[in-house]
């Protein structure tokens, strides 16, 4: 059997369990791009932002990565434009997304483990599909939220407990993989327990004290040791 080819498997488990994944860094090597046109949006604007601030706040929703940067207090006049910019320059990079390896098994190798895979991202519209097409592998995925379907961004637990809810499934029932702290805050708050993944290019200190329950290099080094994972031992629990 492939991962959801029959799509009942997963969803006639009397006692489903969701994998939950973050996408950028995680999933798609995006954070540094995601910074670079970040920078590029604020530099065309007049500001001046160390980029290294700015990859720190990758993985927040738009209004709160502006907030961190630019200060609750900023004039918000000009948020629309900045997240116009950003958004027209992340763009360009749409049909040469790089996936991060072992992406694509990973999910089908959890989907043949009859664990219910949703996506949780601040991607929208066309940028949710090109990352999409990029992972190629929606035979493995049930479903996906984004900011359209929340009211507050991570590290609000609100994405987490939105991808639970498209999952059918409790918090006890469910791991979060993403890659920086605001996946392991949000996740944290809801409930889950969070696999870090260090893709992203957040340090393992930094995730380890944010909480994380366990930190893998990337996707295929989750793969690889997937048999002696938070997600192997889940399964053992019944």
């Amino acid at each position: 059997m492939t991962a959801y080819d029959d799509m009942t498997s997963a969803a006639d488990s009397p006692r489903p369990r969701a994998a939950v994944f973050d996408v950028d860094g995680t999933l798609v090597d995006t954070n540094y791009l995601h910074a670079v046109c970040w920078w590029e949006a604020f530099h065309q604007a007049g500001h001046r932002v160390a980029m290294t601030d700015i990859h720190h706040t990758v993985g927040m929703g738009s209004g709160r990565l502006l907030d961190r940067l630019l200060g609750e207090d900023r004039d918000h006049d000009g948020d629309e434009s900045l997240n116009a910019a950003h958004k027209s320059l992340y763009a360009t990079w749409f049909d040469r997304l790089p996936v991060l390896d072992g992406a694509a098994a990973l999910l089908r190798a959890l989907a043949d483990r009859d664990w219910r895979i949703v996506l949780t991202t601040s991607a929208q519209g066309s940028e949710l599909a090109a990352l999409r097409r990029a992972i190629g592998a929606d035979d493995a995925i049930l479903g996906a939220t984004s900011a359209d379907d929340v009211d507050a961004s991570k590290p609000a637990p609100e994405p987490v407990e939105q991808a639970l809810q498209e999952a059918d499934v409790p918090p006890a029932r469910a791991l979060f993989v993403g890659d920086t702290v605001w996946d392991v805050e949000a996740a944290r708050k809801a409930g889950v327990g969070c696999v870090a993944l260090l893709s992203g290019g957040i340090g393992r200190a930094e995730l380890e004290e944010a909480g994380a329950i366990a930190v893998y290099r990337d996707p295929a080094a989750l793969l690889a040791g997937l048999d002696d994972s938070p997600f192997a031992r889940m399964e053992r629990a019944g």
